[in-house]
């Protein structure tokens, strides 16, 4: 309220020559763009398709937004990987000479375990696993399960580069017995 009070107290006390181009500034652009890509940014440029095999070889695509985890983007379609391990990471990477403690607490079971693609690039830049990660997955699946594509469902962010990939999902452990 009071910036726009400011601006016609502006607007008035101007020359008539200053008045046009702060009229000019504040217009909006009319331009338009020669390509599709160019527009305003869509709700679709954060969502990407994740293909999930279940242990009976069914095939099932999925949406999945960009920054949640794959845990998520499984629960909210129906996809059933048993308990989450339910822990932001324990810290994030953020360049070569700075990685940021999130004091998460990881890991805290190995229930969500899943195959990543290999060949997908978005499973070339998602982080690495973490030692808790790790002891995790050693913890509740045998040595000739694990293979290196094995990660945590809950510690996968989605990345846009992700769109295709295929996620195997392994015959579950047992998780319900009380």
């Amino acid at each position: 309220m009071l910036s726009s009070c400011l601006s016609r107290v502006a607007r008035r006390s101007a020359a008539p020559s200053v008045r046009r181009s702060m009229a000019a500034a504040a217009a909006p652009s009319t331009t338009v763009s020669s390509s599709l890509n160019d527009g305003p940014p869509s709700v679709f440029d954060k969502i990407v398709k994740v293909t999930i095999i279940d242990p009976s070889g069914a095939r099932r695509i999925i949406p999945a937004m960009v920054g949640q985890s794959l845990y998520a983007a499984c629960d909210m379609n129906g996809v059933d990987l048993g308990p989450s391990s339910c822990g932001p990471a324990q810290e994030k990477v953020r360049s070569t000479t700075w990685t940021e403690p999130l004091y998460g607490e990881g890991a805290a079971s190995g229930f969500d375990h899943v195959l990543l693609q290999g060949g997908n690039e978005g499973v070339a830049i998602v982080e690495p696993p973490h030692e808790n990660e790790k002891k995790m997955l050693e913890a509740y699946w045998d040595e000739d399960e694990i293979f290196p594509e094995s990660r945590l469902a809950s510690q996968v962010e989605i990345n846009d580069k992700m769109d295709g990939m295929v996620v195997y999902v392994p015959d579950r452990i047992v998780d319900d017995i009380p």
